[in-house]
């Protein structure tokens, strides 16, 4: 009979690499959401690489952990990824976090670990909170298939590209978004997906002030206009529902035109309905058809 502990059974799994970066999924509000073995992981590496070393500190002192520690965020990424590399190379083990939740998603922990798995260093995740997975199991829309596209893009075209991108998009949607530039996303989404869309606004994820706000688009709006956002937001947006395959879709105007009447209608009303699915006007499909030299003295 083994008698083994629980913790000797995964103590090979659980055990600190030499030269191996951790990704260690951190609370993002509540404290007691850290798991043991992020603690853990956290006491054993050489080091911790942090997007900011003041926040992770108090986290860190918390818990009681004191380890060297290193910045690491978009604007030093370039540089301090190669110290980071050097440190692994030389055998040291790492942990990344951020502010709070699992590193890697909305920030450049992608970039250090493409940079590893190039350099042939291996590494491991600690897995724990993610506050869009958090937000999706909690929005009341449907979480089979959805997509989570971070931050819109500030830039005018490029943001007006997503924009238009996500009409077309069924799957439920994920952002992110800051208080003072919340109403005029809702704008924006109001504008391009129709003030009917749902959407569930999530803030203060696992604190003692959580908010799920489900409504529309419009009436979110008009609920932010009036009272001031606050805090970090995740929208979760409904999906658009399939558009209907349109049968002409493949077909040419002529084709079109040529399909109507081989199910019995006129010539003229075969133009008709054509223009009407098109949404242009008859006159643009028949002179279309006198092009084609398809429209005769006695149509």
């Amino acid at each position: 009979m083994n008698m083994s502990r629980p913790d000797e059974l995964f103590e090979g799994k659980n055990r600190i690499d030499a030269g191996r970066l951790y990704l260690v999924s951190t609370p993002i509000g509540n404290l007691e959401d850290i798991s043991l073995r992020a603690l853990k992981v956290l006491s054993g590496v050489d080091f911790i690489a942090s997007e900011d070393t003041r926040n992770s500190g108090k986290l860190l002192r918390f818990f009681g952990i004191d380890k060297p520690m290193i910045s690491y965020f978009e604007h030093n990424k370039q540089s301090r990824s190669e110290q980071i590399l050097d440190r692994l190379k030389s055998g040291q083990s790492c942990a990344l976090i951020t502010d709070a939740g699992t590193p890697g998603i909305s920030d450049p922990g992608a970039d250090l670990v493409l940079q590893c798995y190039e350099s042939g260093i291996a590494v491991t995740a600690v897995p724990g909170c993610c506050a869009a997975i958090d937000a999706v199991v909690l929005s009341g829309l449907p979480t089979d298939r959805f997509v989570f596209e971070g931050f819109l893009p500030v830039v005018p075209a490029k943001r007006k590209k997503v924009l238009s991108e996500l009409q077309k998009e069924e799957r439920t949607v994920l952002l992110h978004e800051a208080p003072h530039k919340l109403i005029r996303t809702l704008e924006d989404l109001c504008r391009t997906l129709g003030p009917d869309r749902r959407i569930s606004l999530c803030r203060e994820l696992t604190k003692l002030n959580e908010e799920i706000k489900r409504c529309t688009l419009e009436q979110a709006l008009a609920y932010y206009r009036e009272n001031e956002p606050r805090g970090e937001f995740i929208l979760v947006i409904q999906g658009g529902t399939p558009k209907e395959e349109c049968f002409w879709a493949d077909m040419t105007p002529v084709e079109h035109v040529a399909h109507y009447e081989q199910n019995g209608l006129s010539r003229m009303d075969a133009i008709k309905q054509t223009a009407k699915d098109r949404k242009v006007t008859k006159n643009e499909i028949y002179q279309l058809m006198v092009n084609e030299n398809r429209v005769g003295g006695g149509d």
